[in-house]
């Protein structure tokens, strides 16, 4: 266990609780919010919230096809 470790759990304990990213930049202690990512990231719960706000979209799976227009169009550039 680490100081780093114990500031980084405590931002994304703020984080996942649904403090904003400028008030736990506060509670760090950080002038700005840019310095406080370094303690946070997305973990698969904050994923998945992220992802049901989502619309699903009407498209069948596949890959994209660019037709012969598109093709010849970016080759000519």
């Amino acid at each position: 266990m680490t100081p780093h470790v114990l500031r980084h759990s405590a931002a994304m304990a703020l984080l996942q609780n649904g403090v904003d990213r400028a008030v736990i930049a506060l509670w760090l202690g950080h002038e700005s919010v840019e310095t406080t990512q370094i303690y946070l990231h997305a973990d698969m719960r904050m994923k998945e919230q992220a992802l049901a706000k989502t619309a699903n979209v009407d498209v069948p799976p596949g890959h994209y096809r660019p037709d012969d227009e598109l093709l010849a169009f970016l080759k000519s550039l």
